[in-house]
C-alpha cells in the first residue's frame, strides 16, 4: 500500500461519518435523470444532514442549479460535482504552515482546549518543519498544568528538539522571553510555544496572551508570526463555537484540526471554511509522528462526497 493510498484510507476512516450519509442520501436522491428544483432541494437537505451547515449547502446547491439545472445527471456524476463545489469552498482556506519570518525565530502560538490534541499536534508540526531542514525550538507556556510541561517535555525528547520550561504555575511570559532569547542565540527557524487553553476565565486567559505578546513584541514586533487553534473535529458543532471564542480571545490566524482518523463528523471542516474563512493548515488522522499532514482540500472533498 503506497503512502499516498494508506493516508486516504485513514482520512476515509476518519470522514465515513460524513461521506457514508452524504453517499446513502444522495443515491437516494437521484431518481430521476434531470436535475430539477425537487432533487436541488433534496441535495441540498442531504448536505445539511451530512453536517456540511446550511450556509455550504445553499452554496453548493447554488452552483449546481447555475451548472447543471435541467441536465440529465448520474449518481456518479452527481457526486463528482458536489465533490467539486465542497473543494471550491476549501481550497481558498488550505495554506500550509511556512517558515518566512525574518529575522529568525518564527514564533508560533499554539492554542486549544485542553484534550483537543493540542500538546501531540505541536510534536507533529516540529516533525512536519524538521522533515523541511528546519530547526524547532518548543515552550512550555502552558504552565497552569505541571501534566502539560511534562507531556510536551517528553514528546520533545521523542522528536529531538529542545525545549524551554519553568516550574508549574511560573510566569508563561517569562518563559516565552527566555525561549525567544534563546531561539535568537542559536539560530532556531521556528519556536512553537504551547499556551494555556482555559476557556472557563477568558479575561484570565486573555490577559496571559496579551502579557506573552506583550513580551513577544519587546523581542520581534512581528511576532508571534502565526496563532494556530487546535480543535478536535469530534466536537463537531462545539469545535465551531470554539473559534468564535479563541478569535476573540486570542486573535487566531489558523486551524488545525485533529482526531479524523475516528468517528469525526468531517463536514465540520466545510463548515469552519465556509463560515470563518481561517486558513486550514493541517489535519490529523491518527497518533504517529507522521500523521498530521497539509490539508488537501481536493482529496478532503472527494472522500466527503464518496468518490475518492
Amino acid at each position: 500500500m503506497t503512502d499516498k493510498q494508506s493516508w486516504t484510507d485513514r482520512l476515509f476512516g476518519g470522514f465515513r461519518k460524513t461521506s457514508e450519509k452524504l453517499t446513502s442520501n444522495i443515491t437516494e436522491v437521484v431518481g430521476t435523470a434531470k436535475l430539477d428544483d425537487a432533487t436541488l432541494d433534496d441535495v441540498e437537505d442531504a448536505l445539511i444532514l451530512s453536517d456540511l451547515g446550511p450556509s455550504a449547502a445553499a452554496r453548493i446547491r447554488a452552483k449546481l442549479a447555475e451548472k447543471r439545472f435541467g441536465l440529465e445527471i448520474t449518481e456518479r456524476e452527481l457526486k463528482e460535482a458536489v465533490a467539486e463545489e465542497i473543494a471550491a469552498i476549501l481550497r481558498p482556506v488550505a495554506k500550509p504552515l511556512e517558515i518566512t519570518a525574518f529575522p529568525r525565530p518564527q514564533v508560533l502560538l499554539v492554542i486549544g482546549v485542553n484534550g483537543s490534541g493540542k500538546t501531540t499536534t505541536i510534536a507533529k508540526l516540529a516533525h512536519l518543519f524538521q522533515e523541511d531542514d528546519y530547526a524547532v525550538m518548543l515552550a512550555a507556556g502552558d504552565t497552569f498544568r505541571a501534566a502539560a510541561i511534562g507531556q510536551l517535555a517528553t514528546w520533545a525528547d521523542r522528536v529531538g528538539v529542545p525545549i524551554v520550561r519553568g516550574p508549574e504555575g511560573g510566569d508563561p511570559a517569562s518563559i516565552v522571553f527566555d525561549a525567544v532569547k534563546q531561539a535568537t542565540d542559536v539560530g532556531t527557524d521556528a519556536l512553537i510555544v504551547d499556551t494555556a487553553g482555559r476557556l472557563q476565565n477568558k479575561r484570565e486567559l486573555m490577559d496571559e496572551l496579551a502579557k506573552i505578546r506583550k513580551v513577544l513584541g519587546r523581542l520581534n514586533p512581528e511576532a508571534p508570526h502565526d496563532v494556530v487553534l487546535v480543535l478536535d473535529a469530534t466536537n463537531g458543532q462545539n469545535a465551531l463555537s470554539q473559534i468564535d471564542v479563541f478569535k476573540e480571545v486570542a486573535g487566531v490566524t489558523g486551524l488545525v484540526m485533529t482526531k479524523l482518523d475516528g468517528t469525526a463528523r468531517g463536514g465540520v471542516l466545510v463548515q469552519a471554511a465556509e463560515q470563518y474563512g481561517l486558513p486550514i493548515h493541517a489535519i490529523g488522522v491518527g497518533e504517529k509522528i507522521d500523521d498530521l499532514r497539509p490539508f488537501d482540500p481536493d482529496l478532503v472533498a472527494r472522500v466527503i462526497a464518496g468518490v475518492a
